[in-house]
């Protein structure tokens, strides 16, 4: 399978139009635009245009519903729960975290949470959202189950991700993870390029090992059993049960304080269900913010300058190889692969749109 690289710009147009045919308003098909084309610019193929193909099969069997009217369920003034109604999750995600800024900035903190959403892209969207305007941004979501819990062969967390960012010189801070050791869109572009799975990212219906992407994905989908494994791996001699830790924690903090769904009952039966959580806060309640910036600035150069391990070159800090990512794919095009390509390519005829006419 090859790769070819197109320009941000060209990609942007055609997602734009795509987004439009799929009914959405041109602000709204911006906006999900924007945050799947971040993910690709980051280097992040999984959660970036590749998942055009996930939204046009949801938007179809209608488990994503298109210009639904959003809900405030409950809010107060540090705090809102929002019922998504089903919506795709950019729309709402966006809406949500610019509630908790705005809320941080009057009281300190604000805290909004979502229920029956859908995929909302890279967490770190909506971190980054608060760390530009110079807030500690934080953002979770949960996901349709396909994480094990340590010692289980049944997916019950979604890859359930975790991101924090915070102003930083010369690169903010952005951390930016998921609880288990890949996400589903990392599987799903192995089997794309027809790559065996390295060990330990994933078990069978009989909790072993498999390197076999397709087999992962079809037991997911069916439930067979098995999945992939929490960071730190399928026991505890590496922390398996940390990783697992994390994901219920962010379960916690999306599905069970909003009242809303938990993975292993999100897209079943037709109902989306996907929960996230959106934080910012003024660390300036903390301290002087200047002073504040100053000291991580300095702990992040000290790392980054720390000894080296023999053989390697650099150590990075969490938000550096995103932001070098950044600049190289703006001026040098996304590579995308040739089965993303052709699903594009379907969907666009679906529109009776030519493909060729956006990007070259």
């Amino acid at each position: 399978m090859g790769y070819i690289k197109y320009k941000y710009e060209d990609l942007t147009r055609l997602c734009n139009v795509v987004f439009q045919k799929f009914g959405y308003s041109k602000g709204d098909s911006k906006v999900i635009t924007d945050v799947l084309l971040l993910s690709d610019l980051f280097g992040i193929e999984s959660h970036g245009i590749q998942r055009l193909a996930k939204y046009y099969k949801e938007i179809k069997n209608g488990l994503i519903k298109v210009n639904t009217e959003i809900k405030i369920i409950k809010e107060t003034q540090i705090s809102a729960v929002i019922d998504a109604k089903g919506s795709i999750g950019q729309i709402v995600s966006k809406k949500a975290m610019n509630m908790a800024i705005e809320k941080a900035k009057k009281t300190g903190i604000g805290i909004v949470l979502v229920n029956n959403s859908n995929h909302y892209g890279i967490a770190g969207y909506y971190a980054r959202m608060a760390e530009k305007e110079g807030l500690l941004g934080i953002s979770m979501t949960n996901s349709p189950a396909i994480t094990v819990p340590t010692f289980g062969i049944e997916a019950m967390m979604g890859s359930n991700p975790i991101a924090i960012s915070i102003p930083a010189s010369p690169y903010p801070l952005l951390v930016d993870m998921s609880t288990s050791v890949v996400t589903r869109g990392k599987i799903e572009v192995y089997n794309k390029r027809d790559e065996e799975l390295p060990i330990g990212w994933a078990v069978n219906s009989e909790g072993e090992d498999t390197r076999n992407p397709k087999e992962v994905l079809n037991n997911i989908s069916n439930k067979i059993g098995g999945g992939i494994v929490p960071l730190g791996g399928s026991n505890e001699t590496l922390g398996g049960h940390k990783g697992y830790g994390f994901a219920l924690i962010v379960e916690l903090f999306t599905a069970i304080l909003s009242g809303g769904l938990t993975a292993n009952y999100v897209h079943v039966n037709g109902v989306s269900g996907t929960c996230h959580s959106f934080i910012a806060v003024d660390y300036g309640i903390f301290g002087d913010k200047l002073e504040t910036e100053k000291n991580l600035s300095t702990y992040l150069n000290e790392i980054r300058s720390s000894k080296i391990k023999h053989g390697e070159h650099r150590i990075y800090t969490h938000g550096e190889k995103e932001s070098e990512a950044y600049n190289d794919k703006i001026k040098n095009g996304i590579p995308m692969n040739d089965n993303t390509l052709s699903e594009i390519d379907e969907i666009c005829k679906y529109f009776n749109l030519n493909m060729n006419d956006y990007i070259s």
